[in-house]
């Protein structure tokens, strides 16, 4: 990874880092119940999303500043993911384009993606990503429901984080240069409205963009049917990888109650702590149709820097 700091940025989260650590830790309180004697000779781990479909109920999430991990960020990711025929979503503080993403990937095989957005209070900005991404080919808008502020995340403030200088967010129209002028938290909060709320919100995306609509950071049966009433598409039941509200519930854990509330009338998808194709079973037992990992994508790109250097090292 470029500087030490990318690893509090990419694996830490808020406060005291609980909830960090039960998003994984969480299922394995749950056991597998298999029945036996079925015909399993023919069964498929695809699913249907966003109009196509995909080999397994496993996407990846948005998730920013890949080109931390490795150069090639977003578009390795993207390419990796047609490759393995799912998803991916593309975080408005991704180092590069949402055109060049989706470029990336469809150059490998068939491909669709998702724009995360935040609630901005530059509307004519956020209008920008939206057009932008729905240009570009986005099926669906993930709105990030649970950031009205950034987290509070000790190590970042401990070791003053600051996004390597020459990475830009192009989707939210910042250089380097730019970014550079601010901490992360004032970044973020310079952008970023705290005022967000259902009826603002919704209506006016449905205003501008044919996208599917889902929401983000949901935790709560509440909310789940907040979301049915407001006409969005689908949620993504997540405490945004336990970097924002410490001491809030393993997603796992509010899975069920989410998608009983739900009774069909909604797509509930999660992500958070998912780790292995057990803890990807145990999810749709209990309500998921779909799985979404951001920190083992990132991971693997740095996994990759890291040999990428050692070979040249090697090398020369």
């Amino acid at each position: 990874m470029r500087g030490n700091r990318a690893p509090d940025f990419f694996n830490s989260g808020a406060t005291n880092q609980v909830t960090i650590h039960e998003n994984s830790s969480s299922y394995q309180k749950y056991r597998i119940l298999p029945r036996v004697l079925k015909d399993v000779s023919n069964v498929s781990t695809a699913i249907r999303l966003f109009d196509r479909d995909i080999t397994f109920p496993l996407c990846v999430s948005p998730a920013g500043l890949q080109g931390m991990a490795h150069a090639d960020g977003e578009l390795a990711t993207s390419r990796a993911c047609a490759k393995a025929g799912v998803n991916m979503g593309v975080s408005s503080y991704a180092n590069h384009s949402v055109e060049q993403i989706i470029a990336a990937g469809t150059e490998v095989g068939p491909i669709h993606h998702v724009m995360q957005l935040y609630s901005m209070t530059d509307r004519e900005k956020e209008a920008r990503i939206v057009h932008r991404a729905e240009k570009a080919g986005c099926k669906a808008i993930f709105l990030t429901a649970d950031s009205p502020v950034l987290g509070v995340r000790f190590n970042e403030w401990r070791n003053g984080f600051m996004p390597p200088a020459g990475l830009d967010y192009p989707m939210i129209e910042k250089t380097s240069e730019q970014i550079q002028q601010q901490s992360h938290d004032d970044g973020f909060s310079s952008f970023n409205s705290a005022s967000h709320s259902w009826a603002e919100e919704i209506p006016w995306l449905r205003s501008i963009t044919k996208m599917e609509i889902w929401i983000k950071g949901v935790l709560t049966p509440e909310d789940v049917e907040m979301a049915i009433q407001y006409g969005c598409d689908g949620v993504v039941i997540s405490n945004h990888g336990g970097r924002q509200l410490d001491e809030t519930p393993a997603t796992i854990d509010v899975l069920p109650a989410c998608a009983k509330a739900a009774q069909g009338r909604i797509r509930i998808h999660i992500d958070g702590g998912i780790r292995s194709g057990s803890d990807i079973f145990k999810a749709l037992a209990l309500g998921a149709e779909c799985c979404w990992v951001g920190r083992p994508m990132l991971w693997g790109l740095a996994v990759r820097l890291t040999l990428s250097v050692l070979w040249e090292s090697i090398k020369s």
